[in-house]
């Protein structure tokens, strides 16, 4: 049977040299370094610049992820492999068996878990076709916090049902652009049925947490912490394969 992995991988330190060091005077107006602290909870901007290879996932972590079926679990192709004619086993891992259907709670609960540890009382993101929104509204859900999403305006009417699912877990979801920030305001002035974009999207949901009291900001992609947080897949998946031989 396999058991779920305690600790998550960092690629940093087999990284083959360094990376840079930040420089805040390489940074135009645009792009201010020093916004980070209030848009992340401490703990993941010290796992983004973390020296160390491996790092402990606490156990209410854990218990989130056992609750969402953590260790997926790593089937055979038989059928691929039959019709590539290839003597390779060709595996994968069935991310899509949790409530959300994707990887994209891996990150999402340990976001919402530190934010939540910090005393925030908001999640904040954005999400496109409402995957990612999906996960963070369950995350918030399960860690107390309030959640609010900025959808996609073209999203947000192309697909109710991941804006039923989103505001089942007691997210409220907003059609990005939206009246709520500066931003969405001049857009939406311009044109009122404006189809958004998700690059909107993020920019009203950074908007509002930089804005805000007690908000923090729930990212997908981009930070070394959301690849250290899906590394949970991989190090499963090696456990499995030294099961299966």
């Amino acid at each position: 049977m396999a058991i779920l992995s305690n600790r998550w991988y960092n690629i940093l330190p087999d990284l083959p040299k360094p990376l840079p060091p930040r420089d805040p005077k390489s940074f135009d107006e645009h792009s201010r370094i020093e916004n980070l602290p209030k848009l992340f909870p401490a703990e993941l901007l010290d796992q983004e610049i973390s020296p160390q290879r491996y790092i402990d996932i606490l156990d209410a972590v854990l218990e989130a992820y056992r609750a969402l079926g953590r260790p997926t679990p790593l089937v055979r192709a038989r059928r691929l492999e039959k019709l590539l004619d290839t003597p390779a086993h060709i595996l994968y891992k069935r991310e899509d068996i949790n409530p959300i259907g994707s990887h994209k709670s891996n990150t999402a609960l340990p976001q919402a878990y530190y934010a939540h540890r910090e005393n925030s009382a908001y999640l904040v993101t954005e999400t496109g076709a409402g995957q990612w929104g999906s996960a963070v509204a369950l995350a918030a859900s399960r860690f107390g916090l309030r959640c609010l999403v900025f959808m996609t305006r073209s999203s947000y009417r192309q697909k109710p049902y991941r804006r039923y699912l989103m505001r089942m877990y007691g997210a409220e979801v907003v059609p990005s652009p939206s009246r709520r920030t500066r931003l969405g305001s001049i857009l939406l002035g311009e044109n009122p049925e404006h189809p958004g974009s998700l690059g909107i999207a993020i920019s009203e949901a950074v908007e509002t947490v930089l804005q805000g009291d007690g908000y923090r900001y729930a990212v997908g992609s981009v930070m070394n912490f959301t690849l250290i947080h899906q590394s949970v897949i991989g190090l499963e998946a090696v456990r499995q394969m030294e099961e299966e031989g």
